[in-house]
């Protein structure tokens, strides 16, 4: 079993590392969400364990990157500082499969981790979307406009479903390069933008249609739902 380790502390992935280890697992650190999302482009892992750190969770940035995966079938951990019940469970309503506040016993976070193993061959994944009139079909790459199928692209359809699949919450630049390019560097600003401009054309989004895609300088592309 391989497990990915989004730690960037190296002294507190060392730990971590020794307990699976003795429990039979082969762990690997990333030091960034961005170099994790671009590993798991090309690799599997059985599990993710992702650090959040000492601050309190961010919830836009935290379902921006649980939606950027591309296999949502792999279970994920997180990890956090004197978590609160309000945390735990905005972590687990956005798609989390687990909560372990730091610090925690060799012994629970083993027991977590083989609980979620066992469990996620059962898990459920998110196959379609329907929005306003909109309906998306992942396992058949199918995109309907009130009944009326839009011909995209694979990578236009993979954006869109990043955006229709977390309404009202900002992607990165870097996360949608990775999710769609499987880099986080050679692919320019421009070069989104471009998709983007010509997703919207091909939607027809736009504030009489009640749904466009809001570009932030500094906080990347939503989906946004206007009255």
């Amino acid at each position: 079993m391989n497990i990915a380790c989004c730690v960037p502390e190296s002294a507190e992935f060392e730990q971590l590392q020794a307990i699976l280890a003795r429990a039979g697992f082969d762990s690997e650190q990333f030091v960034s969400e961005v170099r994790l999302l671009h590993a798991l482009r090309r690799r599997n892992f059985d599990l993710i364990v992702l650090d959040t750190g000492h601050d309190r969770l961010d919830k836009d940035r935290l379902l921006s990157w649980l939606n950027c995966r591309i296999d949502e079938r792999t279970p994920v951990i997180l990890l956090s500082s004197a978590p609160s019940a309000e945390q735990v469970a905005l972590a687990l309503d956005v798609g989390a499969d687990d909560f372990i506040g730091k610090p925690f016993a060799a012994i629970e976070l083993v027991a977590r981790v083989n609980a979620l193993l066992r469990r996620s061959n059962r898990r459920s994944v998110r196959r379609t979307i329907e929005l306003l009139g909109f309906a998306l079909d992942r396992s058949a790459c199918s995109f309907l406009d009130n009944g009326m199928p839009v011909e995209l692209t694979p990578r236009e359809f993979t954006m869109a479903w990043l955006f229709f699949s977390t309404p009202n919450t900002y992607l990165s630049r870097e996360s949608i390069s990775i999710a769609i390019w499987g880099v986080d560097s050679d692919i320019t600003g421009r070069t989104i933008e471009q998709h983007i401009y010509k997703l919207r054309k091909k939607l027809k989004l736009g504030t009489e249609r009640g749904v466009i895609i809001r570009t932030a300088y500094t906080q990347g592309y939503r989906l946004e739902m206007c009255a």
